[in-house]
């Protein structure tokens, strides 16, 4: 199976299934010299682990992350840095009954259309468990980003189902479960959450990652564009089936008076482009957001066929998140981190020299 490495000199590799022994990853490019822990990995870990509330599924998993090398005395050395989480709580037994019919609307079919064969328990290779490697992964290329270019990367719940969230302040963000921006409105979100459950349903999410302090310059201007390759990050999450920058969709209904972001010697007076102009980065933040489906694993009935073409029913019981998107958020902010780390090293390679005669003029709205 090819495709499990991101990036051209800041890689991802990641490995394992969601029920194997472990799931783990080998970062390649990490400059030597950055001060790096477990700890350092294991904060957004925490942040996206499974069975931390009530309200996503209760697989009891403690994603303890154990370095394997790259590091020493404290610090990143320039060689691969590996790193493996075990898992410790797969109950395999749950898929039993569905190990040969199809789930609607999962990986289950295509894989055997390619591989004439699959891993049944919790999907395999094609289960959201993996994303624990990119947030692993992730926090890495987010550290390096903050303590070297003053780089912020953080993401949100914006929508879950029909409730619209709207962005007031970060450090609401990091104190409820939903990582919902408004306060006010996590009892509404428990509440779908237990509708949802009581009617052996799911529903979709979208979710936002900002980053803030990402210099002019990073990106290409054709195949490489710096969007392009956060659309293609962020599409590889599970679920994920649609990405917008800047203004994404929005752009349709808008005219060109008011699309453009204007420069003034003070700053621009918009960010309708998501902080990327011809593929290459701006200076002000980069905005995405991300669509995810409702989750496929429910206990409904639904039709389906078996291994063999015949028509079957299928109820998909066990431990599954009602809205995947309530653990989304550091994994979207993963993705981002990856891809400006892997550009940041990209300008450094080539243009770290040069000096435009253009000063550079600040991200903020002078209105």
């Amino acid at each position: 199976m090819s495709g499990n490495t991101i990036g051209k000199l800041f890689c991802l590799t990641s490995f394992g299934e969601s029920h194997g022994p472990a799931i783990g990853g080998v970062v390649d490019g990490c400059p030597p010299g950055l001060s790096l822990s477990e700890a350092d990995l294991q904060r957004d870990l925490d942040r996206r682990r499974p069975g931390t509330s009530k309200f996503v599924t209760q697989r009891r998993e403690p994603d303890r992350v154990r370095i394997l090398s790259g590091v020493y005395a404290g610090a990143t050395t320039g060689t691969p840095i590996a790193f493996v989480i075990e898992n410790v709580d797969p109950r395999s037994y749950d898929y039993d009954k569905i190990k040969d019919v199809f789930r609607p609307n999962h990986a289950d079919y295509v894989y055997m259309q390619k591989y004439g064969r699959r891993d049944p328990r919790g999907g395999g290779r094609s289960s959201a468990r993996e994303t624990a490697v990119r947030v692993a992964g992730g926090a890495i290329a987010k550290k390096y980003l903050a303590e070297r270019l003053g780089v912020r990367v953080r993401g949100y719940l914006a929508q879950i189902g029909a409730l619209q969230l709207r962005h007031e302040n970060w450090d609401a963000v990091e104190r409820n479960p939903f990582f919902c921006p408004q306060a006010e409105r996590v009892p509404e979100i428990e509440a779908l959450i237990d509708r949802l459950r009581r009617d052996g349903d799911s529903c979709g999410a979208r979710v936002e990652v900002v980053a803030e302090g990402v210099p002019p310059g990073l990106g290409e201007p054709v195949y490489d564009r710096l969007d392009a390759d956060l659309a293609y990050a962020l599409m590889s999450i599970n679920a994920v089936k649609g990405v917008e920058i800047g203004d994404g969709f929005a752009v349709v209904a808008q005219r060109g008076t008011q699309a453009r972001d204007e420069l003034t010697p003070q700053g621009f007076t918009a960010n309708h482009s998501g902080g990327v102009l011809g593929g290459i980065s701006t200076g002000q933040d980069i905005r995405c957001a991300i669509a995810l489906k409702p989750t496929s694993s429910i206990p409904t009935a639904a039709r389906t066929i078996d291994a063999l073409g015949q028509t079957a029913e299928i109820r998909t019981t066990g431990r599954h998140d009602p809205c995947v998107g309530i653990r989304a958020t550091p994994i979207a902010e993963a993705m981002v981190a990856l891809v400006l780390m892997d550009h940041f090293l990209r300008w450094r390679a080539q243009c770290a020299d040069v000096r435009s005669p253009t000063p550079r003029i600040p991200p903020t709205f002078a209105g």
